[in-house]
């Protein structure tokens, strides 16, 4: 099954706008887009959290994204990939919203992983060895 989005034809900057819209009606108050060669490469919004104001880096991956189109033998050239890539974003946003809006999660515990210091977020501190839980007799 081809990846998501493959033969999306929304620009990036709807989704980065839907993005946004959606971010802001759940809490979020600054959003910024963050650039490579003029080229969007990831979204980092902050919003309140139980100790004062909380960022959160969500990445875009393209390289990660064009490596499934190659994979998959999906011609795609980098407009596409960014689209894809956005379009996936965008989608997996909407139904976390969806998820919160629903009562099941709050916003900041949905983007946990995303959870960031400025320099890596939650998820790279884990996957680097820097964010380990104590081993416990029932550790699984």
């Amino acid at each position: 099954m081809p990846i998501k989005n493959y033969t999306t034809k929304v620009g990036v900057g709807q989704s980065l706008g839907e993005i946004q819209d959606a971010l802001a009606r759940n809490g979020a108050e600054k959003i910024m887009i963050d650039y490579a060669d003029g080229i969007p490469v990831s979204l980092t919004f902050a919003m309140q959290g139980p100790n004062g104001i909380q960022g959160f880096r969500l990445p875009a991956n393209l390289p990660g994204v064009a490596k499934v189109f190659e994979k998959q033998r999906i011609r795609a050239d980098r407009e596409q990939v960014m689209r894809t890539s956005w379009r996936n974003i965008r989608d997996w946003i909407m139904a976390q919203m969806a998820f919160v809006e629903a009562g099941n999660v709050q916003t900041d515990e949905i983007f946990l992983p995303y959870l960031t210091d400025g320099q890596k977020t939650l998820y790279e501190a884990y996957q680097s060895g820097q964010l380990l839980l104590p081993k416990g007799e029932n550790h699984v």
